[in-house]
């Protein structure tokens, strides 16, 4: 029974480790002051819609689930009436993915630690703004 409960305490803390915090950012670094639309959803959930003016961020935590399968989509749009687009999984998995909406593309740094910061390395372009 002891060895039963040693096994029980040790497989739950290797448990919590995969049910930890984990998130996505959505940076807007555009020019000239432009804004752009974002909407983010999972099986279960919906961020969004919602502007973000130059500058800002939009942050949100959350907890995935036990077998990594959470998902989160989302969808950005920029430029005059908010026609240049991009769709992509933002989210899989676990960490922290941060996603900058940059002129020429949407960039993503992938952190692994806790909390976002504002470093800028590791960061890659990942898609192009469809027109």
């Amino acid at each position: 029974m002891k060895i039963l409960t040693i096994f029980l305490l040790v497989f739950s803390l290797c448990m919590f480790g995969h049910v930890s915090s984990a998130g996505i950012r959505i940076v807007n670094e555009l020019k000239n002051k432009k804004s752009f639309w974002m909407r983010c959803y999972s099986k279960n959930d919906v961020l969004g819609p919602i502007i973000i003016l130059n500058g800002g961020h939009f942050t949100d935590y959350f907890f995935h689930n036990l077998f990594g399968t959470m998902h989160f989509m989302c969808i950005l749009k920029q430029g005059p009436e908010f026609k240049h687009n991009q769709s992509f999984r933002a989210f899989k998995k676990s960490r922290l993915w941060e996603w900058r909406a940059i002129q020429d593309g949407i960039y993503l740094r992938r952190i692994y630690k806790a909390r976002f910061d504002v470093s800028i390395e590791n960061i890659h372009k990942e898609h192009d703004w469809i027109l």
